[in-house]
C-alpha cells in the first residue's frame, strides 16, 4: 500500500438515528419521536471520513458485510476521499446502531448489534496490510486481531493509535501495543481505579511510556507526555447530535501528531474539530473539513 498517511481497521455502521424530547429514563418508558434518519458511521469509518477531510490520504481496511448497507458505507467512504480497496468483506450483514439524540442536547444512548461472522481475527491481518502508511488507527471491537495489528504495525515503524472506549479483560493489552492510547473518559479509571483524571493517567505511566490522551466529552480532554499533565477545555457550541465527536477527535489527534504539533496545540484542535462535529447531524456526514476548523496553530 502507497502513499497512505493512516490505515484505519476496526468498525464501520449504518446508523438508525431517532431524535427525541428527552433520552428515556427508569421513570420514562416512552417517548414520542421528533424526527428520524439513517447515516453511515461507526468509530474507525468515522475517523478515516475525518482524516481524510483534514487533507490526509486515509484507508479504510475493516470488516463490512455483503449487503445493500456495505455498499453505502463503502460509497460514502469513496465519495469521502477513503480508500476501501482493502476492507473486508464478510458474507453477512453489515454492523447497525439504534441512536437516540437528545434534541436539547445532542447528547445519545447507542444500541448495536453486529453479525458475528464479521468477526476478524488475527490471522486474517495480511503481513502487508499497512505498508507505506505512517499510522494505524485501531479500536477494541476485534481487539485479538487489534493487537495483533498493532505489534505488527509497530515493528513495522509505523505509530499507532487507538480509540479504545469499552473495559475487557484484554483492554490493558490493547493500551499496550499501540503507540498513543486514546481513551473515552472512564477507561483509565477503569483501568487503574483512579477516579482523578491526573492520577489515573499517571498511573498508565507505570506501564507505557507514550502520549496518553483522554476525551472528556463536554470537559474537552487530557494528556499526560512525560511527566506533564495538559487539560485543555473544549470550546462552546450549539451541540445538536454528539454522534461520531469522539472519532472525530481521534482523527484531529492523529493529524496533529502528523504535524508534530505540541500537545497543547494537538488538543485544542481536535477539541475544535469534535465540536465542529456536534453541530450537525450523523457521524459520516457531520466530519468538518480542514478549513472549517479553528484552533490550529499558526
Amino acid at each position: 500500500m502507497a502513499s497512505i498517511d493512516v490505515v484505519g481497521f476496526g468498525e464501520c455502521s449504518i446508523d438508525y438515528v431517532y431524535v427525541v424530547p428527552a433520552l428515556p429514563d427508569a421513570k420514562v418508558s416512552k417517548v414520542r419521536v421528533s424526527s428520524y434518519f439513517s447515516a453511515c458511521g461507526g468509530q474507525v469509518a468515522t475517523a478515516m471520513a475525518a482524516c481524510s477531510a483534514l487533507g490526509l490520504r486515509a484507508s479504510y481496511v475493516g470488516p463490512v458485510g455483503t449487503d445493500d448497507n456495505a455498499q453505502r458505507v463503502l460509497t460514502e467512504l469513496r465519495a469521502e476521499g477513503v480508500a476501501v480497496s482493502r476492507a473486508i468483506v464478510r458474507e453477512a450483514s453489515t454492523r447497525y446502531a439504534v441512536i437516540l439524540v437528545d434534541k436539547r442536547s445532542g447528547d445519545r444512548c447507542v444500541l448495536w448489534d453486529r453479525d458475528p461472522r464479521l468477526r476478524v481475527l488475527p490471522a486474517d491481518i495480511p503481513d502487508d496490510l499497512f505498508d507505506g502508511a505512517r499510522v494505524l488507527h485501531v479500536d477494541g471491537v476485534d481487539e485479538d486481531a487489534s493487537i495483533a495489528a498493532a505489534r505488527l504495525a509497530r515493528r513495522k515503524g509505523v505509530m499507532v493509535t487507538s480509540d479504545i472506549d469499552s473495559m475487557t479483560a484484554r483492554t490493558a493489552e490493547l493500551m499496550d501495543a499501540v503507540s498513543v492510547p486514546i481513551f473515552a473518559e472512564h477507561v483509565p479509571s477503569q483501568l487503574t481505579g483512579e477516579t482523578d483524571v491526573e492520577a489515573a493517567l499517571r498511573a498508565l505511566r507505570l506501564r507505557h511510556d507514550g502520549l496518553l490522551i483522554v476525551t472528556l466529552g463536554e470537559h474537552g480532554s487530557a494528556a499526560l507526555d512525560g511527566g506533564q499533565f495538559h487539560h485543555v477545555e473544549a470550546p462552546q457550541v450549539n451541540a445538536i447530535d454528539k454522534t461520531g465527536a469522539g472519532d472525530v477527535f481521534r482523527a484531529a489527534a492523529i493529524y496533529g501528531l502528523l504535524q508534530h504539533w505540541t500537545t497543547r496545540e494537538l488538543l485544542r484542535f481536535a477539541n475544535t474539530a469534535a465540536a465542529k462535529s456536534c453541530m450537525q447531524r450523523g457521524a459520516i456526514g457531520a466530519v468538518p473539513a480542514l478549513a472549517d476548523i479553528t484552533g490550529a496553530p499558526a
